[in-house]
């Protein structure tokens, strides 16, 4: 695995991935009424300015070929983004990029995010324990039965 920081031209690979995923995962935790316009949402407006702020880890495998990422969000030391090749699933590439993400994020605060429901399980094997269930406003206008999660500095 390489990883590297993602950049303004890694968005529409990051964002064709983060559909795939959608329509791939959370289809076991979400009906096809929802999955639809999620899966069709263009990326937020907030992407690029995430992306200059260098709160995005990519990893690739040696042949350059996109495996995953994950996206922080520093000003509100959140993690706004963690996706995985369905395909590569399993294989520790979603722990890596999460300790990347935690090793940039600010120890002197709480780090916090929404998961989708699928991805609950995930984030508790990643310390994180969940807060309250919510209804995240998604950038699309829609929004998603989430939970909101917190993760404290050990």
């Amino acid at each position: 695995m390489h990883f590297r920081s993602g950049t303004h031209d890694d968005v529409a690979a990051l964002w064709a991935l983060r559909t795939r995923c959608v329509r791939e995962l959370c289809c076991s935790h979400y009906p096809p009424e929802v999955i639809a316009p999620w899966s069709a949402s263009p990326p937020p407006a907030q992407y690029p300015r995430l992306l200059a702020q260098g709160g995005c880890v990519v990893v690739e495998d040696g042949q350059g070929t996109l495996l995953g990422f994950g996206v922080l969000d520093r000003d509100g030391n959140e993690i706004d983004a963690l996706f995985v090749d369905p395909g590569h699933g399993g294989q520790g590439i979603g722990q890596a990029v999460m300790s990347r993400l935690l090793a940039m994020a600010d120890p002197a605060r709480e780090v916090v995010l929404s998961a989708s429901l699928n991805a609950v399980p995930f984030y508790q094997r990643q310390g994180f324990i969940a807060v309250r269930e919510e209804a995240y406003p998604h950038p699309s206008g829609m929004s998603l039965a989430s939970v909101r999660m917190r993760r404290a500095w050990p």
